[in-house]
């Protein structure tokens, strides 16, 4: 970890339970730097969700804490942007009224906020669905919508948690290619849990391999490779091995 860290995870562990207590997870220790493409990786069971709530506010930690730009983290907050898996639209909203909710909350004016709106859904390229309900949309644009709704508030940090899982792969590998860009554009900093090395590989400057029983960080890895990024490339090849035998030790 270095001053320059825009994420720092600092010792968190995390304990459920009384008489018969899990330790989810144990002195997980790592930082993110600003404007970097960290992605989390680990085997069932490792508490990458339980970690991935800790950092979003979501849920405390029993020892250890997350700073967000030096500022413990107590709650969600406006300088973290977070996307789920499950997309959470309100289907009674238009796309545009979706992608508004989080500026309407921070009592942004019509016109600002109408114009954000406008942007980010250019950013995502749904501009022309901007008046379609969600039930009218395929997962890949739904999951779109979400990234708009949590760019839509400019956060600090993109918090992202297998937003491409429920997807088909052809849909994911466009998705990769979008977030890439979306990612290059802004200079968000982005913090994104997977459980599918081919795409941590893909996306991430480096990639924290956790362990489980209790959940800490294996190893963390620096992917080396340049952008873009080709998977029937033998160095790709080479990366996803050693990740993957680090996840199976």
């Amino acid at each position: 970890m270095s001053g320059d860290d825009r994420v720092v995870v600092d010792g968190v562990s995390k304990r459920y339970g009384g008489e018969d207590a899990v330790q989810a997870l144990d002195g997980v220790e790592f930082g993110v730097d600003d404007g970097e493409f960290v992605c989390v990786v680990g085997p069932s069971g490792c508490g990458k969700t339980t970690l991935f709530r800790i950092i979003g506010g979501l849920e405390s930690a029993t020892a250890g804490e997350v700073r967000l730009s030096g500022t413990p983290v107590t709650e969600p907050s406006p300088d973290l942007g977070i996307v789920f898996q499950e997309y959470h639209l309100f289907p009674w909203r238009r796309v545009r009224e979706n992608v508004a909710f989080g500026l309407e909350q921070q009592d942004v004016g019509a016109e600002a906020r109408e114009e954000r709106v406008d942007a980010m859904l250019d950013l995502v390229g749904l501009g022309d669905a901007a008046d379609s309900y969600p039930t009218a949309l395929s997962g890949g644009m739904k999951q779109r919508v979400g990234i708009a709704r949590a760019l839509a508030v400019d956060p600090e940090i993109l918090l992202m948690d297998e937003p491409f899982g429920s997807v088909d792969a052809q849909t994911r590998s466009m998705l990769h290619e979008e977030l890439l860009s979306i990612w290059r554009e802004t200079g968000k900093t982005v913090l994104f849990v997977t459980h599918d090395v081919d795409e941590a590989v893909t996306l991430a400057d480096r990639i924290v391999v956790m362990g489980a029983d209790p959940g800490h960080v294996r190893e963390i890895v620096d992917v080396g490779l340049d952008r873009p990024r080709d998977r029937t490339d033998e160095a790709f090849a080479e990366q996803v091995a050693y990740v993957r035998g680090l996840i199976s030790e």
